[in-house]
């Protein structure tokens, strides 16, 4: 019988809005049933929503000492963009994830990327507010 493998990814102060330039600390732990070829923590975006799933990785961290269990804390600093934003049809999700290779082995935190710190949402209601002429208008969320 195996042991199951454990991962784990926690963003510092339990913060989930952060604004462009910004640190991000995270904390990683693992506890795998063998030592893995690879462990590396990714700083990336991805879109969820109608139509295709796009997905950029921004920046990634190995965890050069691998051990079949241990924990690490690392630093990233945050993209001027894009902004996170959620709309009708489709949202930027901005997250961190710690990945163990061979399979697929991975735990993920998400947050907020944007000017304010706030997701933006995307409302319908006739261009008001700053729209953009074709029924969606920005806002700021919080």
């Amino acid at each position: 019988m195996s042991t199951p493998s454990e991962l784990g990814i926690f963003i510092a102060d339990n913060r989930t809005h952060f604004r462009p330039g910004e640190t991000l600390v995270v904390s990683t732990l693992w506890a795998l049933p063998d030592v893995p070829e690879a462990l590396e923590v990714r700083l990336f975006w991805y879109t969820r929503g109608k139509g295709t799933e796009d997905v950029d990785i921004v920046a990634t961290q190995p965890i050069a000492k691998r051990e079949a269990a241990g924990e690490r804390e690392l630093t990233f600093t945050l993209p001027m963009q894009p902004w996170s934003f959620s709309g009708k049809l489709i949202s930027l999700i901005w997250a961190v994830e710690l990945v163990a290779e061979p399979g697929e082995r991975s735990a993920r935190a998400e947050f907020t990327l944007s000017p304010d710190g706030a997701e933006i949402l995307l409302h319908e209601n006739g261009g008001a507010n700053g729209g953009n002429g074709d029924g969606e208008t920005l806002r700021s969320g919080g």
